[in-house]
């Protein structure tokens, strides 16, 4: 592939996620034409922005993205089942950072249910010579290069993502999402102050299973060895959907029971 060069006249100078990666992501859904967990996704977006400090505009309300997203994704473009990945990012037009404008890039990643598991299981590895932060900013999509470093990681040997650590060695989340793992009738699910995101995709559906019964759901702090003494696991991705687990070096899972759990859940929209 040719090199291209861009100088800075040829590029939008003011664009802070091209600069410095100064952007915050959130993912929302569609399914059957409609959107769901809507609200939960806004206001995941609204205190992602705070965290960051970026100067949320008046017209950031729930109706905005809902017209929104009715009229160029489900309208015009016809999706009836997909992930809409969103990012804000901020722009060098402000006096201060904080009172610099922000701007939006939104890409549809289209699905036949975003709330189907992938029908191809997971291979996975623990990777150790990175970890994550388990901070405020942990917790919510922004930059991250151990997302890019682990992505290349996994690539390399023929992976499909890794589990990253904290740097107390404990389970923290993958590259993509948050990590279940199913022993007996309880699922452990990693604390948010272990590096976890927060991701409303993943509280809803342990949601969903708590009201119903469906399972004892525990947020835990898990060692690096736990991965291997589960019975199943799943991978839930605000960013790209829900995945079983199949391999995780020598062991393999099963992955029966979280199916009927998403399967009771998807019913219940």
């Amino acid at each position: 592939m040719e090199n291209q060069y861009f100088t800075s006249n040829e590029l939008n100078v003011k664009n802070r996620a091209f600069l410095s990666g100064d952007a915050v992501k959130v993912s929302f859904f569609v399914r059957e034409g409609r959107l769901i967990i809507d609200e939960e996704c806004y206001f995941f977006l609204m205190a992602s922005m705070r965290k960051m400090r970026m100067n949320i505009p008046l017209a950031y309300t729930l109706e905005f993205f809902q017209q929104l997203f009715q009229k160029e994704v489900i309208e015009e473009k016809g999706i009836q089942n997909g992930i809409i990945n969103f990012q804000v990012f901020r722009n060098s037009d402000g006096m201060t950072l904080a009172k610099s404008s922000i701007s939006y890039f939104y890409e549809v990643d289209e699905k036949e249910d975003v709330l189907a598991v992938h029908q191809r299981p997971l291979e996975l590895d623990l990777i150790k010579e990175i970890n994550v932060n388990n901070n405020l900013l942990s917790n919510i999509r922004v930059h991250c290069p151990e997302n890019i470093y682990g992505s290349i990681y996994a690539q390399e040997n023929d992976l499909d993502d890794v589990i990253l650590l904290n740097p107390n060695k404990r389970i923290a989340r993958s590259t993509s999402g948050n990590l279940l793992f199913l022993d007996g009738n309880i699922i452990k699910v990693p604390k948010h102050s272990e590096g976890a995101y927060i991701s409303p995709l993943l509280e809803n559906f342990v949601t969903f299973l708590h009201k119903n019964n469906l399972a004892d759901i525990q947020e835990h702090e898990i060692i690096a060895f736990e991965s291997q003494k589960a019975e199943e696991i799943l991978m839930v991705s605000d960013e790209k959907g829900i995945f079983s687990v199949g391999k995780i070096r020598n062991k393999t899972f099963e992955s029966s029971r979280f199916l009927e759990m998403v399967e009771s859940w998807k019913k219940s929209f």
